[in-house]
């Protein structure tokens, strides 16, 4: 087999014939992925397997210096060092050879592994899982299957590339069985491509010989790999070191693995933990970010870490900008990666996200004002929107963000937004929600509308001030009339003061009652106190407000009681007195209050007065409680109006399907 899609098809019927039984299907990827990591490795060493084991033999008294011997020894074909080597005499073939001692002989062979690999297989606590397989009796099957002929995992059959995408498969596989989200572990390969060459235009004649690429949320680590393959295919030259980090231990190790077989630094990739709360990579900046941080997910695991960092360091952390809810993350993840562009040096971001970053979160808020410091230090490049049913697990609507640190003199202050929703094709069968491919034509037609950085009916160039705007409260005087009516009596409910007066805080079930009993009859008293006003209708607060004292002397009722009951007995009228305060100035009528949002590029005052004081004369402001906000409104700006069908058109349409009922009811 030679097909990813038939070798992981071959694997996932593996996990159902074998373990059916001893595993539930959401289980069968605790088996599954490490003996496949196992089986690569086990395929990958065999040239050099002799070697490795001789090497071994004659020199295993030499334990402080016996490492690097059999790293030298351990190469492919082409003579070049694995960097990991297995110096047992056992592989998957001799194992079968010695039936009744296979557990004792599996789990030695394991601990034969060079150090960087048992601390992979350690995370997917693969001798625990081999316990199990060998008291179910199921573990001699396990190996012959994974050792048949057919399922050749060998580099000459498979290469490093497509061996990571029989990884994402399976994965994908696994989680749809146990209902979780794949997408959290990897991205589907169009989307990448396309992340990928965004996040490298215009780098053609970088200088420098060491690029550094970092992932902040890697799992099975394809992105890394996309952005170095496209890296050397146009630079040969250029030495690329990838990073990232990984919360999901297994994914963790399947990324570290995948990035050993392939030569890289597997110590690079950090985890498995939380890159919010537990940066593996604190002093670290790199020329190239690209990820795609979990959409909407709850960052409560990592809210007294983070909350603290952003307290005590500010922006010399890298949450000052400010904390979004707690209910989704992804503008903690941009913000990290920003914190991680070159001092001196140009870095350049891919990120993907859904749309709640783009406008969620009003003026003040932290999400506002993330964005506020993004804008505001000119760091994003472009915005494009994709089509939506992209991905395994959801079938949303993303946006990618291009962000630097270092714009071309033609983008600096400004933002190109990029309407991409129809540049895809139609699967012709759905992988989970994923109903939609990008082609390589999409993804030339996105890249030369970013390029040619012109306006169209597919791009909008819009300054950085465009995005933000000034929140005003706009006040209105309190204008109010009094009266005394049984409905107006009834609002004496709804302030908890008089509400409370017939509420008992006694878990003594005869005092309780007894105590609501007095309270109602207090509450009825007021009223009957309030009806000896008289149903008058009175436009002067101080007036009313004497006629309540009056009528409510013989109860011992607070100032501040007295005032919301005439709160309660008013009602707005344009006709009354303004309400004033002690200083004679007109208090503002909450009820009334409304907030306008005015452009950042538009007067304050000017605006007010063509907006507000046209149609309210005696409407004012207070700017000492003016906030600043910034939201991208993507879909507002491509909006396209389409007047509605004329009316005789649609008249016509009722009198057909009426005249087709009343066909089809006789």
């Amino acid at each position: 087999m030679t097909n990813i899609s038939e070798i992981s098809g071959f694997i996932w019927g593996i996990a159902d014939s074998v373990l059916r039984g001893a595993y539930k299907r959401n289980e069968y990827q605790k088996v599954i992925l490490p003996f496949t990591v196992l089986k690569r490795f086990d395929s990958v060493l065999e040239y050099s397997k002799k070697d490795v084991v001789d090497t071994y033999e004659a020199n295993k008294n030499k334990t402080e210096h016996i490492a690097p011997l059999l790293n030298a020894k351990a190469v492919d074909e082409n003579g070049r060092k694995l960097g990991f080597y297995n110096h047992s005499r056992f592989d998957f073939e001799t194992l079968l050879q010695d039936p009744d001692n296979i557990e004792e002989n599996l789990k030695f062979y394991i601990n034969s592994f060079s150090k960087n690999v048992t601390d992979i297989l350690e995370n997917f606590d693969i001798e625990k899982q081999i316990a199990k397989l060998s008291k179910a009796n199921n573990l001699y099957i396990l190996i012959k299957k994974f050792n048949e002929t057919t399922l050749d995992l060998s580099p000459k059959n498979i290469s490093n590339h497509d061996m990571g995408t029989i990884f994402e498969e399976l994965i994908r596989k696994f989680s749809e069985t146990s209902n979780e989200e794949a997408g959290e572990h990897f991205t589907p390969r169009d989307v990448v491509k396309l992340m990928t060459e965004l996040l490298f235009v215009g780098e053609e004649e970088t200088s420098g010989t060491i690029k550094l690429v970092y992932d902040p949320a890697c799992g099975t680590g394809g992105m890394l790999t996309s952005c170095k393959e496209f890296i050397t295919k146009n630079n040969p030259e250029m030495d690329v070191v990838l990073y990232g980090q990984e919360i999901n231990d297994e994914i963790y190790a399947i990324c570290k693995a995948d990035m050993l077989m392939k030569g890289e630094d597997a110590e690079n990739i950090k985890g498995p933990s939380s890159t919010l709360s537990n940066d593996q990579l604190p002093t670290n900046t790199f020329d190239y970010m690209i990820s795609n941080p979990p959409y909407g997910r709850d960052w409560e695991q990592d809210k007294e870490i983070v909350t603290k960092e952003a307290e005590e360091k500010g922006f010399e952390g890298r949450f000052g900008a400010g904390l979004p809810r707690k209910s989704d993350g992804q503008l903690l993840f941009i913000q990290h990666m920003i914190s991680k562009m070159k001092e001196n040096g140009r870095s350049r971001i891919a990120v993907i996200t859904n749309g709640s970053p783009l406008f969620t979160g009003d003026a003040g808020s932290g999400e506002s004002n993330i964005r506020k410091w993004i804008f505001e230090n000119d760091y994003l490049e472009a915005l494009i929107a994709l089509p939506d049913q992209l991905f395994f697990n959801t079938g949303i609507g993303t946006y990618v963000w291009v962000l630097t640190n270092e714009k071309t003199p033609q983008r600096e202050g400004k933002v190109q937004l990029i309407d991409a929703h129809e540049e895809y094709v139609q699967r012709r069968k759905s992988l989970g929600n994923k109903r939609n491919d990008i082609t390589d034509t999409s993804i030339k037609n996105i890249l030369n509308l970013y390029n040619n950085f012109i306006e169209c009916d597919k791009v909008k160039i819009f300054y950085n001030e465009d995005f933000g705007y000034t929140k005003i409260t706009v006040e209105r005087p309190m204008q109010l009339n009094y009266q005394v009516t049984p409905e107006r009596l009834e609002n004496l409910y709804s302030y908890s003061a008089f509400k409370k007066l017939a509420e008992s805080k006694s878990k003594n079930l005869e005092t309780k009652i007894s105590e609501e009993t007095e309270g109602k009859k207090q509450q009825e008293a007021i009223k009957e106190a309030l009806l000896t006003i008289g149903d008058e209708l009175y436009t002067d607060w101080d007036t009313f407000e004497a006629k309540v004292k009056k009528a409510l002397a013989g109860f011992d009722l607070k100032p501040a009681f007295i005032k919301n009951v005439i709160e309660k007995l008013s009602a707005h009228d344009d006709t009354a007195e303004y309400v004033t305060d002690k200083k004679g100035k007109p208090k503002a009528d909450s009820n009334l209050r409304d907030t306008e949002k005015i452009p950042l590029v538009q007067n304050i005052d000017d605006y007010f007065e063509e907006e507000v004081l046209k149609y309210y004369s005696d409407a004012w402001f207070d700017s000492k409680k003016n906030k600043v906000g910034y939201e991208i409104n993507f879909t507002q700006y491509f909006y396209v109006y389409e007047p509605p069908r004329p009316l005789e058109e649609i008249e016509a349409d009722i009198s057909r399907v009426t005249a087709e009922i009343q066909e089809l009811l006789k």
